[in-house]
C-alpha cells in the first residue's frame, strides 16, 4: 500500500472490509476522518495503527494495527469496530456510537 496516495486510507478500508465481509461506514464524515488519520499514522509510524487509540509504533502495539485484534469481536457484539469505520452488513449506520474499549491497559498486555 502506498500511503502517500490521497485516497490510500479509503482504499485500505475498502480492501479490508471486502476481505472480512464487513462494510465501510457510509457516513462520509466519520470515514474521511478515520481513513485520513489512518494513512497519516501509516506514513509516520510505518503501519496503519488504529487512529482511535494511542500507538507508540512498537511491538507492543501489534494488536492495534488496523483492523485491530479486537475488531472482529466488536463487530460481532456491537455491529461496529471501536472507531466506527467497519460495520457489520446488518448494522444500521445511523446507530454507530461509542463502544467499550477491549484493549487491556499497557501493564496488562
Amino acid at each position: 500500500m502506498n500511503w502517500d496516495e490521497s485516497d490510500a486510507g479509503k482504499a485500505y478500508a475498502a480492501q479490508v472490509a471486502s476481505h472480512r465481509g464487513w462494510v465501510v461506514n457510509p457516513d462520509q464524515d466519520i470515514t474521511a476522518h478515520v481513513t485520513q488519520s489512518l494513512a497519516q499514522i501509516a506514513r509516520l509510524k510505518g503501519k496503519p495503527y488504529c487512529p482511535c487509540r494511542d500507538a507508540e509504533g512498537q511491538e507492543a502495539d501489534h494488536d492495534i494495527v488496523c483492523p485491530c485484534k479486537y475488531a472482529t469481536q466488536d463487530i460481532q457484539e456491537y455491529g461496529q469496530c471501536f472507531c466506527g469505520l467497519f460495520l457489520s452488513p446488518l448494522k444500521d449506520p445511523r446507530e454507530v456510537t461509542s463502544i467499550p474499549e477491549r484493549r487491556p491497559e499497557p501493564e496488562d498486555r
